[in-house]
């Protein structure tokens, strides 16, 4: 998924700089990758970037940043900062993307559908990774892999080898990695009735 923030360059720095941007709506930010390394001070609307941060694809979306109000740049989330107490975005940190060069990500699996092995024997889902890390191009970053897990019986099981095959990507977690198996529901033994009082 791709979507547009706006951003401006600063060129005034310090913590009371930072406070300023702050009470004019924006945070103060920092976009890497540009020719030389070099790391290039700008400032976004928070609540934009926290939408962006809160959708579906999250820290993967690309987004077209306009600087200025100009041409668009291609840029992922590097990190970010939040207030510990507000949860509201302080700092973040943007890096521009070559639209063909392939790139590591960490995407979200969705698991669908009922397994058999639950009504017929009794069994419960034990999701063990809930993501995995894919290489792709940024345009095809997808936001989650879905797995379906109709067919699981007790023990069955499904791993990254078992995922099907993707044009658009490729799993870079090892081949053996569980994702999802079903394993038996741990009944607790019932305590002995305490001997009654002599």
């Amino acid at each position: 998924m791709e979507t547009v923030l706006e951003a401006v360059r600063r060129d005034r720095f310090g913590r009371n700089e930072a406070g300023r941007i702050r009470r004019e709506g924006r945070i103060p930010a920092v976009l890497y990758g540009g020719g030389e390394g070099k790391a290039e001070p700008v400032a976004v609307n928070p609540k934009e970037l926290m939408r962006i941060l809160h959708s579906d694809s999250g820290v993967n979306t690309l987004i077209s940043l306009k600087l200025d109000g100009q041409g668009d740049t291609r840029v992922l989330v590097r990190e970010y900062q939040l207030d510990p107490v507000t949860h509201s975005l302080l700092h973040a940190d943007f890096y521009r993307v070559a639209m063909d060069k392939l790139l590591e990500f960490t995407v979200p699996i969705h698991l669908t559908g009922e397994a058999k092995g639950i009504k017929a024997q009794g069994a419960i889902v034990d999701f063990v990774n809930r993501d995995i890390v894919v290489e792709c191009l940024p345009a095809d970053i997808p936001e989650n892999i879905t797995v379906d897990v109709t067919e699981l019986m007790l023990h069955d099981g499904i791993r990254v080898r078992d995922l099907p095959a993707n044009p658009k990507w490729k799993p870079v977690s090892e081949p053996d990695t569980l994702i999802v198996h079903l394993v038996a529901l741990k009944v607790e033994e019932e305590p002995a009735p305490a001997d009654a009082a002599a």
